[in-house]
């Protein structure tokens, strides 16, 4: 089972998010996640396997150029997670589904993701998704004194 997760579900979003995410907090996430839940601009989805939640996938609209689109509102998947004992089940499948619903319903034309360039997981994950490479980069930064 799939669903939207409400502001009830801060928590569970959360600790989700923390297995994607560990250099985080918790008490960082649980902040962050409240601001998402509460946005028009994002949706969180959770996976339920037999009452427990078994993965997630954040989703927001972006206005600022997403690499590889066309449109001024592109429905973005920001984050997604499926705990490695139903990973090859679908529900990576299912989550991406339900973001990509919520993005057409936010009159989106267009969806697009990211990851690192060492990610060759990730990568292989949004290749099956249906999602197409559109471009590789490389960040520099340096401190100025």
């Amino acid at each position: 089972m799939i669903q939207q997760a409400t502001l009830n579900e801060v928590r569970t979003a959360s600790e989700l998010a923390l297995l994607l995410w560990p250099d985080n907090t918790i008490e960082n996430l649980l902040l962050e996640m409240e601001e998402l839940l509460a946005s028009e601009r994002t949706a969180v989805f959770i996976a339920y396997e037999q009452g427990s939640a078994i993965g997630f996938a954040q989703c927001q609209l972006r206005t600022d150029y997403v690499e590889g689109t066309n449109s001024n509102v592109v429905g973005y998947l920001e984050g997604l997670f499926v705990m490695s004992d139903y990973r090859k089940k679908g529900y990576a499948k299912q989550l991406v589904e339900y973001c990509e619903q919520w993005s057409k319903s936010k009159e989106c034309t267009e969806f697009a993701s990211d990851c690192e360039l060492h990610n060759e997981e990730s990568l292989a994950v949004h290749l099956k998704l249906g999602f197409q490479e559109v471009n590789r980069i490389i960040c520099f930064a340096k401190k100025i004194n």
